[in-house]
C-alpha cells in the first residue's frame, strides 16, 4: 500500500492530466450533434492505427521470455486492426448513402 501511495505522489501531475482529459472528452462528445456522431466515431476508429503501431513496437521491444507482453501486443494488434477496418467500412457505407443512384 505504501508503494502505491508513493507512486501516486510521484505521478500526481500525470493523474491530474488524465482526469482533466476525461472531463474534457466527455464535455466535447456530449456537445456533438447526433447527425455527426457516427462519422466522427468511424473516423476515430480509423485513426486507431496508432494503437497498432504502438502494439507492434511493444512486441518488438519485448524481451524474448516476456510472453505476457508478446501476447498482449498481439491481442492489441488484432483488436486495433478490427477497429480500423470497421471504421473504414462504416465510413464507406456512409459515403455510399450520398452518391447518386444510377438509373437502369
Amino acid at each position: 500500500m505504501e508503494n502505491f501511495l508513493h507512486w501516486i505522489a510521484g505521478h500526481q501531475q500525470m493523474i491530474y492530466i488524465v482526469i482533466l482529459m476525461i472531463f474534457v472528452g466527455i464535455e466535447v462528445i456530449g456537445h456533438v450533434p447526433s447527425v455527426l456522431h457516427t462519422p466522427l466515431m468511424s473516423g476515430a476508429n480509423a485513426i486507431h492505427g496508432v494503437v497498432i503501431i504502438g502494439a507492434i513496437i511493444v512486441m518488438g521491444k519485448a524481451e524474448p521470455g516476456n510472453w505476457a507482453a508478446i501476447i498482449l501486443g498481439f491481442i492489441a494488434v488484432v483488436l486495433g486492426t478490427l477497429n480500423v477496418v470497421g471504421g473504414f467500412v462504416v465510413t464507406d457505407r456512409m459515403l455510399e448513402m450520398f452518391k447518386k443512384k444510377k438509373k437502369a
